[in-house]
């Protein structure tokens, strides 16, 4: 009876580690962090491109300079 204790015990501190996510969170911020990141660096890239950048000076030029 003691061993049979003794393993059901065993298996359920198994089964509590390997459900157990408390450090799961930690991870995800981690990579959401670096894909935040690595997507403002993207953006960044697509902005400063001269035909971006020539796009949003015309649009910016035309509003200025056009009268109703």
């Amino acid at each position: 009876m003691r061993i049979k204790s003794a393993c059901t015990t065993l298996t359920s501190r198994f089964r509590d580690r390997l459900t157990d996510e408390s450090g799961m969170s930690t991870i995800e911020y981690a990579l959401g962090s670096v894909a935040a990141a690595a997507l403002a660096a993207v953006l960044y890239g697509v902005i400063n491109a001269s035909a971006v950048v020539d796009a949003i000076e015309g649009i910016i030029t035309g509003a200025l300079t056009n009268t109703p």
